[in-house]
């Protein structure tokens, strides 16, 4: 599954206002309800939340990758936020996070495509331009020729 397939220029927010995870985690979700006109807003935000109560998600980094699998979505979605100023996000190496890539998956049936993102966005996080790409940002479209620039390449050199 390619990322630039689910991290769509629609679903990318630069300039995340959010000062720490839980307003992070309302921030995305908010914006993913608004642009698709998704009404389960809690029923999405306790998902994430139930994920990342076994373990941050702010796995490497200035990134977090919070998760979760829900019956109020239908199909596998990206939210990416952007924060320039960093986001207090009890990451497992104690340092803020400054690009989120919010997954939302179905309960049944997606698990395959679910897993093949987050393993597709580990590579790609393995190179550190696709970090900087990203963080040097300031509107979606921009943001979203980095995720497809960068996803270009891997795919070219796999």
């Amino acid at each position: 599954m390619l990322i630039s397939s689910v991290y769509r220029p629609e679903f990318i927010k630069v300039g995340l206002e959010a000062e720490n995870k839980d307003e992070a985690f309302e921030e995305l979700v908010d914006y993913f309800c608004q642009i698709t006109d998704n009404n389960a807003r809690e029923e999405i935000l306790d998902s994430v939340r139930d994920r990342e109560d076994k373990m941050s998600t702010g796995i490497k980094k200035g990134i977090g990758i919070p998760h979760g699998r829900t019956n109020a979505v239908d199909d596998v979605y990206g939210v990416l936020g952007i924060s320039k100023k960093g986001v207090d996000y009890d990451a497992l190496d104690g340092a803020p996070v400054y690009i989120i890539f919010l997954m939302l998956a179905p309960v049944k049936d997606e698990a395959e495509k679910h897993l093949g993102l987050l393993k597709r966005l580990a590579e790609l996080l393995e190179e550190p331009e696709f970090f900087t790409g990203l963080l040097a940002q300031n509107d979606a479209q921009s943001a979203y020729g980095v995720i497809r620039r960068h996803e270009d390449i891997f795919i070219a050199l796999n």
